[in-house]
């Protein structure tokens, strides 16, 4: 006799139950469904202990704020850091190829000086060659002439 009283009262629990989340998810069964395991749920948390209050979750929330907030400028820390010795290097960097620019500036003149020379002394030889020949040239000239009119040798 108990255990049927025990399935009536369980019976009619169940029937309010449906009737309750019927009702309130708007005679939707989906959502009913849906609230029904979300309750669920929560029940079971909070049997587990697992139920926060509101100071508990703000209590959690600021160690959480702290630690992301911790991790953020150890981020920042490390990504100034970085940036610090990128700049280092691209400035290292620079002044290497600005005396590079500065090696190469003065071979180049160097090279100019000389090859400036050479074609200035090449130069010299050649009017000095063509300045022989020509004098050479007008010396025997002179001389042919001079002996067909009759004043050579």
């Amino acid at each position: 006799m108990a255990s049927r009283r025990i399935l009536q009262i369980g019976g009619a629990t169940v029937a309010v139950g449906t009737v309750y989340y019927l009702y309130s998810a708007g005679g939707n069964p989906q959502v009913a469904e849906k609230k029904l395991e979300h309750d669920m749920s929560a029940a079971g948390a909070r049997l587990q202990g697992k139920d926060l209050s509101g100071k508990e979750a703000q209590k959690k929330g600021e160690v959480w704020a702290k630690e992301a907030g911790a991790t953020l400028d150890r981020t920042v820390g490390n990504v100034r850091g970085e940036i610090r010795q990128a700049d280092s290097i691209v400035t290292s960097k620079m002044h290497e190829a600005g005396a590079k620019v500065d090696q190469l500036k003065d071979e180049g003149s160097k090279q100019l000086k000389d090859a400036y020379k050479d074609t200035s002394k090449e130069l010299q030889q050649t009017a000095d060659n063509f300045d022989k020949t020509v004098t050479k040239k007008t010396a025997e000239a002179k001389s042919g002439i001079s002996s067909w009119l009759g004043f050579g040798k």
